[in-house]
């Protein structure tokens, strides 16, 4: 199991590391361009390629979970969000001012299913009490709380009211469900590598038991 937590961590931090890059070297306003974007410029391979490594080392931690005796549910719920991943990765989004398209439709809602699946896998492993449980639910309140933000201008332009990203912090928003859901992912890996006990009615039992 060690093996597994070592290349999803490994798989995770070299994901974060080709997302930073590309962030570094596009020029981009992270306030307000939201990280599809990123796809148009001369680095937007480095998009496609940090998503995938986000789905390889959230599935090889479900499997450690798994192994671990973690809940199926959180299981189930990491393994589609590294398929989510992996889709807004396959399936770019469209340039600014063009119609939905397919592939850009299975972008927009991949996304939404991948924001809303780690805060849900969060709160089952806090509810577990895993090992920095405290923080995991944390994190996982603030990733749904920015997850609204993000939904409210689809909401409102629904309505037929002209708003754009530059009128609001879109980037900043989306950006925050994605470091804190990953800081979700990175936790439950996290708890694996000093299996935690806890005393109950019945003794002392394993955490993720």
């Amino acid at each position: 199991m060690k093996a597994l937590l070592v290349s999803g961590f490994a798989a995770i931090g070299t994901g974060a590391g080709a997302m930073l890059t590309l962030h570094a070297e596009s020029g981009l306003d992270p306030m307000h361009s939201v990280i599809s974007e990123y796809a148009f410029q001369p680095l937007g391979w480095l998009l496609p390629t940090s998503l995938t490594l986000f789905a390889v080392g959230s599935a090889l931690i479900a499997e450690s979970l798994r192994r671990a005796g973690a809940s199926v549910w959180v299981v189930l719920l990491l393994l589609a969000w590294g398929g989510s991943m992996f889709l807004i990765g396959a399936f770019p989004t469209d340039r600014p001012g063009v119609p939905l398209s397919l592939s850009g439709g299975i972008h927009r809602y991949a996304a939404f299913a991948a924001f809303l699946v780690m805060p849900a896998a969060g709160m089952l492993l806090a509810n577990a009490r895993v090992r920095y449980a405290r923080a995991v639910r944390v994190l996982s309140a603030v990733a749904l709380g920015a997850l609204l933000l993000v939904v409210v201008p689809y909401v409102v332009r629904m309505f037929g009211i002209e708003l754009s990203n530059d009128d609001i912090p879109a980037g900043l928003t989306q950006r925050v469900v994605v470091l804190t859901e990953i800081g979700v992912l990175a936790l439950a890996g996290m708890s694996l590598l000093k299996p935690a006990v806890q005393r109950s009615q019945g003794g002392v039992s394993p955490i993720l038991a």
